[in-house]
């Protein structure tokens, strides 16, 4: 396994003749794990010359075919356009030619990268990829957030809004804008925005996705909604994970234990020491017992439903999603996961804690 391991690095890193091999010599499950493990390493010894090496690799084991399972994939391109911006966009045109149903991964890492000029980067490339042309427009007019323009959840309606908004919508209504479907990203909805997160991190080792995660952290101790409890258990998670064997990040969440408010630091300070006592089990343990506690006694938001007399809160199988997501699953009913959390990412974390 190891000499396999050792010819498919190789492959990898020798640029012109992955460039040149035929396709059906490719394993893309073992090169897929290479890269893997090549972008988990990245931040530690940077091999800008290589990447588009590995996004070819990316792209030809179709790691974007599930837009919401490519999140950490997505989030290094974009970190590593923002980590060179004199070289980005000849980084970008070494990606080209690009599957056409693969093409959106560029047009959103260009937007992501938080590159200074990347309007007029994404104006510059937008002719290769003509079937994108709606969400480049989208971003360049500024209704398809940027990474940082994400919010962490939806602004909450107050008393006397829900109040208003309970007495003057008909619920017989048959208004079409009222039925559609709500496309506004937030963190707190979307598993894989954490994941995005990480990548960002993994090829430029800036902390400022880390503050976003740390931000997310007291969703952890929420029993508001399943989703910001999920999301927020997996910041906790991954960040606890990745410092076990981050001493840098390790010693980053220390000095943020200072400066973090109340709801922050308690569960920073948890993944503080379960990364110093390798203590990661305990921290899974944690958020499937606050899972149970949701299950068995229903959520802040629908406890408020029920006093305001709104009906009709959607069922979720709340052991269902956390404990996927969480990578636990012990319920034999089908599932949909958000995100990478339940397959991809834990099975990335798994494969770096062996």
């Amino acid at each position: 396994m190891r000499c396999v391991a050792f010819v498919l690095a190789i492959l990898l890193f020798t640029e012109p003749v992955l460039a040149a091999a035929p396709a059906q010599e490719i394993d893309p499950r073992a090169s897929l794990g290479v890269v893997q493990q090549w972008i988990y390493n990245y931040r530690a010894k940077p091999d800008y010359a290589h990447i588009p090496a590995a996004v070819r690799v990316l792209f030809h084991a179709q790691s974007f075919k599930e837009p919401e399972n490519a999140g950490i994939y997505l989030g290094f391109i974009a970190g590593a356009l923002a980590s060179n911006p004199a070289k980005a966009e000849a980084l970008v045109n070494s990606f080209f030619p690009v599957p056409a149903e693969d093409e959106w991964v560029i047009v959103r890492a260009i937007a992501f990268s938080g590159l200074p000029d990347w309007r007029n980067l994404l104006r510059r490339v937008a002719p290769k990829m003509p079937g994108r042309q709606v969400m480049i427009d989208a971003y360049l007019a500024g209704s398809l957030p940027t990474l940082t323009e994400i919010p962490l959840e939806e602004k909450q309606p107050g008393a006397m809004e829900k109040i208003k908004n309970t007495l003057t919508t008909n619920p017989f209504s048959k208004d079409k804008d009222a039925k559609k479907i709500k496309l506004q990203q937030t963190f707190a909805g979307n598993q894989d925005l954490l994941d995005t997160l990480w990548g960002y991190y993994f090829a430029t080792g800036s902390f400022r996705p880390v503050l976003r995660i740390i931000a997310m952290l007291p969703w952890s101790k929420s029993r508001d909604t399943v989703d910001k409890l999920t999301v927020g258990s997996m910041a906790r998670y991954t960040l606890a994970s990745y410092a076990v064997r981050d001493t840098t990040l390790r010693e980053y969440l220390r000095s943020e234990l200072k400066v973090q408010p109340e709801p922050v630091k308690v569960p920073l300070t948890e993944v503080v020491e379960a990364a110093d006592t390798v203590q990661l089990g305990a921290v899974r343990k944690d958020a499937l017992a606050a899972v149970e506690e949701l299950k068995a006694k229903g959520s802040d938001s629908r406890r408020n439903l029920d006093f305001w007399g709104q009906v009709g809160v959607g069922a979720v199988a709340l052991g269902c999603v956390s404990a996927a997501a969480l990578g636990a699953v012990a319920v034999g009913i089908p599932c949909v996961i958000g995100g990478s959390a339940g397959q991809g990412l834990l099975s990335f974390w798994e494969k770096n804690q062996q």
